[in-house]
């Protein structure tokens, strides 16, 4: 597509491996010349991607980014390799990706039931520390041009701390995708801090307030609704996994849904949220698998959620990327109706 540049702000949503899904998207995203990227907000794997782009771009544009990212998951991959959490025989046989009857798996998440991460992990391991300091420079992040949010989660408090680029490091990355159930809390500046998905996945208002970006495109892992009513235990945790990880953001898309109906469109906060556009890349793929699989990163799954990321960022472009900088293509008024 030949047209004018466009500014644009990234939403990216955590969800474990599933992250890969993210990385297609801007891998196809990154490719076309006219995007220009104002703004990223991240969490959990979603504060990975953008971390990882905005030190790529930095270094070496939109072929840095594409560079890094394809590098930062294979470390990813190579790391899940030694780890314990394997699919089963039977997985493998059946062509499931999660790890519902992986051995390892079922006695990890006994264990977390009975045992905390404290117990379990007294020394704090986390294989991602090791590869976010080979895979990210935050000295030259700090200096990006694109703007970084990265939600963690307050234990103390419940609430959202935002953190900013000169304010991002290694343990901010890991304090925003610390399940409670796996790690220990990450503490910055004697504060601990859980995954950021329980308060914002990802946090949008930033981008409205602190970037030039009118176009928000939010990259979305977890699936909003599911047909089926979930009967098993595991179909029951998964999906009240899913519920409180997207519980943030559908609250705060329908409060941008009522800023937008009122905002003053002249000048100033009003204006900017009045002119406001949202945009949606999410996969019906995606639901087909459980939130064990979220623990698995070997290749072969890596590699299929990257390409059925590229093949939604492709599908969305041919649909919607004439409207990007024109007109909204995520319908939020719908929220206020469900109010």
């Amino acid at each position: 597509m030949n047209r004018s540049p466009v500014l644009i702000d990234l939403a990216l949503q955590g969800g474990g491996s599933h992250g890969a899904f993210t990385w297609g998207v801007l891998d196809r995203l990154l490719e076309e010349p006219w995007f220009q990227i104002a703004g990223i907000s991240g969490t959990s794997a979603g504060a990975m991607n953008a971390a990882v782009l905005a030190d790529g771009w930095t270094e070496g544009g939109a072929a840095g980014a594409r560079e890094a990212l394809d590098k930062y998951w294979r470390s990813v991959s190579r790391a899940a390799a030694f780890s314990p959490l394997q699919r089963s025989p039977l997985d493998h046989l059946m062509g499931r990706w999660s790890l519902d009857t992986s051995p390892a798996y079922l006695f990890t998440d006994l264990m977390s039931r009975m045992l905390s991460p404290y117990d379990l992990n007294p020394l704090g391991f986390n294989p991602l520390r090791e590869i976010l300091a080979g895979a990210v420079d935050f000295d030259r992040l700090a200096r990006a041009p694109i703007k970084l949010f990265v939600t963690a989660t307050r234990v103390r408090t419940g609430r959202g701390r935002i953190f900013r680029n000169a304010e991002i490091n290694a343990d901010v990355l890991l304090a925003s995708a610390c399940l409670p159930t796996m790690f220990r809390a990450i503490e910055i500046d004697g504060e601990p801090y859980w995954d950021g998905g329980y308060a914002g996945n990802p946090t949008i208002t930033p981008l409205v307030r602190e970037t030039d970006a009118h176009d928000t495109i939010i990259v979305q892992i977890n699936p909003t609704e599911r047909p089926e009513q979930p009967r098993t235990a595991a179909e029951i945790l998964n999906r009240l996994n899913e519920i409180s990880f997207n519980s943030p953001l559908a609250k705060e898309l329908r409060m941008i849904a009522l800023l937008r109906q009122v905002a003053d469109p002249g000048t100033g906060e009003g204006a900017r949220w009045a002119r406001m556009k949202t945009h949606r890349i999410k996969s019906d793929m995606l639901a087909t698998f459980g939130a064990s699989s979220k623990l698995n990163a070997e290749w072969a799954f890596v590699s299929k959620l990257r390409e059925e990321g590229r093949r939604a960022a492709n599908e969305f472009l041919d649909m919607h990327g004439a409207d990007l900088g024109m007109r909204s293509t995520a319908d939020l008024d719908i929220l206020l109706a469900e109010c």
